[in-house]
């Protein structure tokens, strides 16, 4: 028969050896755990455009889901480089996540000196979704399509001013590109956000301009603007008779804008492929498929892998247009 004190000794030992083990077990396998605290989500623009509004939509079933709140912290400015350095530098729990957009494809060329590298420091997550664009011009432009506002501007002294955003926005991205397909005569007039974006072309202080389509759509229909066509690929379900930019006569002409979740460099495996399952789960509920299609989102359901992929590509097309027209930071 033991001791007391050895079987006292015994105990303590069993009771380490139990308690390291399930340590282990938390850190490699913290994705069994995860999540215990409430999850943060850094997004690249001010409250109220479509980022922020996929934002709102996502983070509250991913809450739902996971058991934990999913705090909104925007963090606009920079083009998206205030955000990307607030995750860049966090620790890689799953805990702090980055919601970008196509801002994030410009941040290598519009900026020399980054504190981060946005092709490496960052864990690809999900794509949430491609946004349309439309371009819209004021009801008093006399021009019915995309072939007739090339050639009026081309005939205009001075050309024709278009509402974008700051440098290296989607807006922004959409009008020189249109400029480098179609030798249209445009000057860029940036403005801080779409909702003066489409102030200002409603009002007269721009003509047209290239925007992300949800805002616009009310716009559209009370007949403040007039849509020409979409900027995507493919007709949006919100305006379906209304044709895209490379149906009117600029084949290849494509800009939508992304919108993604991304982590901290290092973030492991398991979590990574947990929150990728989660994000498209969420895309898959037809209440908010349906929503974001009627004002010109479509959602998606990409492996990590592929979302890399595309963001990949995406760097390299936008690369090549910023250079080109020699686009440079706020």
């Amino acid at each position: 028969m033991k001791h007391p004190l050895q079987h006292a000794i015994a105990l303590t030992v069993a009771f380490g050896l139990a308690s390291a083990a399930a340590a282990q077990s938390r850190s490699t396998g913290s994705e069994q755990v995860y999540p215990v605290k409430p999850i943060r989500m850094v997004v690249v623009s001010a409250p109220g455009g479509t980022t922020d509004a996929l934002a709102r939509a996502f983070s509250q079933r991913l809450a739902d889901s996971l058991g934990q709140p999913v705090v909104i912290d925007n963090k606009p400015g920079g083009g998206g480089v205030i955000a990307a350095e607030t995750v860049a530098r966090a620790t890689p729990d799953g805990y702090t996540l980055l919601l970008a957009n196509l801002s994030y494809s410009l941040m290598p060329v519009l900026h020399s000196k980054l504190s981060f590298d946005a092709a490496k420091d960052f864990s690809p997550i999900a794509l949430l979704g491609l946004t349309n664009s439309v371009l819209v011009a004021n009801i008093a432009l006399p021009v019915k399509s995309v072939q007739e506002l090339i050639a009026y501007s081309k005939a205009r002294p001075g050309g024709l001013d278009y509402a974008g955003g700051t440098t290296g926005a989607t807006a922004h991205l959409s009008g020189e590109l249109f400029k480098m397909m179609t030798g249209a005569n445009l000057t860029h007039i940036p403005y801080k956000g779409t909702g003066a974006a489409i102030t200002a072309l409603i009002g007269g202080e721009a003509q047209i301009g290239f925007l992300t389509l949800p805002p616009c759509v009310p716009h559209i229909q009370s007949g403040r603007l007039h849509a020409l066509a979409i900027g995507s690929s493919k007709r949006s379900i919100a305006l379906p008779e209304l044709p895209t930019v490379a149906e009117s006569g600029v084949p290849g002409f494509d800009v939508s804008a992304w919108n993604g979740i991304l982590a901290p460099r290092g973030l492991a495996k398991p979590l990574v492929m947990r929150l990728n399952k989660e994000f498209n789960r969420i895309a898959e509920n037809s209440e908010v498929r349906d929503r974001a299609q009627s004002q010109g989102t479509e959602l998606a359901d990409l492996t990590p892998e592929q979302f890399g992929a595309f963001m990949t590509a995406q760097m390299a097309k936008w690369a090549k247009v910023a250079k080109t027209s020699g686009m440079r930071a706020d």
